[in-house]
């Protein structure tokens, strides 16, 4: 397997294909997810004649299964090693629901020519949680929910999660695809507990406000109305708001999931905004 080592001595698990002089694509996935995530992505684009990466997040998939540095920065701060470990310069970095602040923290704090735009996918931008700055977000008791569910079962929470919201398959009219829900629990299950109850925090509370107005690059904004995992209102329209070259497209009715559930979709619209359609 692929691997670096960062400076903290965490081991990060990573997949790099295609031509190392081609236009590189970074995607960063969401909770509790793993580079997985991305396969329909990493194969159109590859075949499209990119360079794609995505790699496991600390405590996710193949990464370590570390107990330490849970937290957004250092999420960032391994993105910027793994860059200079690949000499990614150029690099379209697309990032899905927490991949998405992920993406936002990093590209705010990037090295000078590492990133030439980046995609926000469903992403937690700019801050989910209730509060006197974020009336519109989600009450903690929410969040708390997800921390107590966690940590009591956590193989049938991301059940339930992959059966309902992710995929919009509680939607009437909606047909449920086991590959997909086993493929979310799959994943889920890969990481470690620790890692993910951490996460929670990080993906609700974190306020990527300032890093929004930092970014000095193209940004695709792409979130569906009928989001049930992040909700459209709190999220996409502000942070679009805050972009200084912010785009945002949005669809009626897909799942928080649509890259895996809704792939054409999804990649002819990040192939159009990156210019290669």
């Amino acid at each position: 397997m692929d691997m670096i080592t960062t400076s903290d001595g965490t081991r990060l698990f990573y997949k790099d294909w295609g031509p190392k002089d081609a236009r590189p694509i970074v995607f960063h996935h969401g909770w509790p997810l793993s580079a997985d995530e991305w396969d329909n992505q990493m194969m159109f684009f590859l075949g499209r004649g990119f360079r794609v990466i995505a790699h496991d997040r600390r405590g996710h998939g193949r990464s370590t299964q570390t107990d330490l540095g849970n937290d957004m920065d250092t999420y960032a701060n391994d993105v910027v090693e793994l860059a200079r470990a690949l000499d990614l310069r150029g690099a379209i970095h697309v990032g899905h629901s927490t991949g998405g602040g992920e993406v936002a923290r990093y590209v705010a704090r990037a090295e000078p020519g590492r990133v030439a735009m980046a995609v926000l996918i469903a992403a937690i931008t700019p801050v989910m949680i209730q509060k006197d700055s974020n009336p519109g977000g989600l009450p903690i008791a929410v969040f708390d929910g997800y921390r107590q569910a966690v940590a009591q079962n956590r193989a049938q929470t991301y059940l339930e999660i992959a059966s309902g919201p992710f995929y919009g398959f509680n939607r009437p009219g909606v047909t449920p695809i086991e590959g997909t829900i086993r493929n979310w629990w799959r994943q889920g299950m890969m990481g470690g507990i620790k890692a993910h109850h951490d996460c929670i925090k990080v993906f609700s509370e974190t306020d990527l406000t300032e890093d929004l107005k930092a970014i000095d690059v193209p940004v695709l904004v792409l979130h569906s109305e009928d989001d049930q995992v992040v909700p459209f209102a709190a999220s996409a329209p502000l942070a679009a708001k805050l972009l200084k070259h912010g785009t945002l497209k949005t669809y009626p009715d897909l799942p928080h999931g649509m890259p895996t559930s809704h792939p054409d979709i999804i990649n002819a619209d990040i192939l159009a905004f990156i210019g290669k359609a």
